[in-house]
């Protein structure tokens, strides 16, 4: 929980420039309980299979078909549904730009920052096993765990790559239906869950 004391004052008033009159809400957000998300991965299984072994409180999010809030996460980490990759454990914000995408099942699509996968997996589900996915990352490290959620989901439409865009665009000039960049952000969405974020934002 934070209120608008534990803002950085410069973040504060960036914050408020670009919102302006719903600044006070977004301030009044920060002090509201933490939403937690699961995604169910449609191409293993359906939210009755899951919700029926995993009996617990749960609400489908209105913009995600697939996206459900949980007030706990903890008991989906430990499931052996978890190991098998029938769902990823997920916020539901982050849920959001692979819904805005529209992706059909035959489409070609990019998804260029995409470790450690969550996003890639969501698309996946879109496509449905047709259509043809490139999941990038530039950082060797990091594609690690974005070939491990790749493997893990099931997948096998889609390519994991490790490139510069530019390599990129030498491959697949003019190829792709669909491309989704979520850079690699600031980390002031991290600042209600953990205070060392917080802390470092200051220094």
């Amino acid at each position: 929980m934070l209120s608008l004391n534990d803002l950085p004052n410069s973040f504060a008033e960036s914050m408020r420039a670009q919102l302006g009159e719903e600044f006070d809400d977004y301030v009044n957000s920060l002090s509201e309980p933490v939403a937690y998300g699961v995604r169910i991965n449609t191409l293993k299984t359906d939210a009755n299979e899951v919700f029926e072994k995993i009996n617990t409180e749960h609400n489908q999010i209105p913009w995600v078909k697939e996206g459900y809030y949980v007030t706990d996460t903890s008991v989906f980490t430990k499931h052996p549904f978890y190991y098998a990759g029938l769902y990823y454990i997920q916020e539901p914000s982050a849920m959001t730009p692979v819904t805005w995408l529209e992706v059909e099942p035959d489409d070609k699509v990019l998804d260029l920052c995409a470790a450690p996968g969550g996003k890639s997996t969501q698309i996946a589900c879109k496509l449905t096993g047709k259509g043809f996915l490139v999941t990038n990352d530039p950082s060797a490290s990091r594609c690690k765990a974005l070939l491990k959620n790749i493997e893990l989901s099931g997948i096998g439409n889609a390519v994991v790559t490790c490139a510069d865009p530019h390599e990129l665009e030498t491959v697949y000039p003019e190829f792709f239906d669909r491309i989704l960049v979520d850079a690699p952000c600031s980390g002031e969405g991290m600042f209600r869950k953990d205070r060392a974020v917080l802390n470092a934002y200051r220094e």
